[in-house]
């Protein structure tokens, strides 16, 4: 079974951070929750892995991450990952992401996703559409983590961003009391399965009363 996605997240935080962060697979996978990445294998090819929990029961699924394409005058990476677990599902997935500026507003940008999923074996039974939901639950979470992460890193010296906030700071003088650093988010390390049925049940519940309403 195969699942396309497009997606836009507005992100406030400056393109040059979000960039810095997409470029770091390791630091980006673990903005997603129950993903990490264990090994670097060569410069452009990563092993990792996903552990999904329902219940008791915990699921892993192993494999690799490999950097097809990483422009950086565009921003842009390319990524093809596959894996599966003992079970004998597989998936595989091909990502294009890109990370765009706000003309309008320079501490600002849109972080752009395109991608096909393959999924094959016990998780395919669940139809396209779940697969669709349940991807979109896993990506909001994911883009809330990124964002926050994102802004914990430095401004590039010589930003919009850098010479705003010390523009900022200069003509505060002494009485400018400096702004508390981001904290890192709290990523979860493993999928949680039953929260996700769950959100997908009242999801499905409220949309039938929506109808009969």
């Amino acid at each position: 079974m195969e699942v396309k996605l497009d997606k836009q997240y507005p992100l406030d935080v400056d393109a040059a951070r979000a960039w810095a962060l997409l470029t770091d697979l390791k630091a980006t996978a673990n903005c997603m929750p129950g993903a990490e990445i264990t090994e670097q294998l060569s410069e452009t090819s990563f092993k990792g892995g996903v552990k999904v929990k329902v219940g008791p029961a915990v699921a892993q699924f192993g494999g690799t991450v490999d950097v097809i394409e990483a422009v950086a005058s565009e921003r842009k990476m390319v990524l093809r990952g596959k894996g599966a677990d003992k079970g004998g599902s597989s998936a595989s997935m091909d990502l294009t992401a890109i990370i765009t500026a706000d003309p309008t507003n320079p501490a600002h940008c849109v972080l752009n996703g395109q991608a096909a999923v393959i999924v094959n074996g016990k998780f395919a039974q669940f139809g396209g559409r779940m697969m669709v939901q349940v991807s979109d639950m896993l990506l909001a979470q994911f883009v809330e983590n990124f964002r926050q992460t994102a802004l914990t890193l430095p401004a590039a010296e010589g930003s919009p961003v850098a010479s705003t906030a010390a523009t900022a700071t200069a003509s505060g003088g002494d009485a400018a009391a400096p702004a508390a650093a981001p904290k890192a988010p709290v990523v979860a390390r493993e999928i949680n399965g039953l929260a996700i049925f769950w959100a997908l049940v009242k999801s499905w519940f409220g949309g039938l009363l929506g109808k009969k309403a």
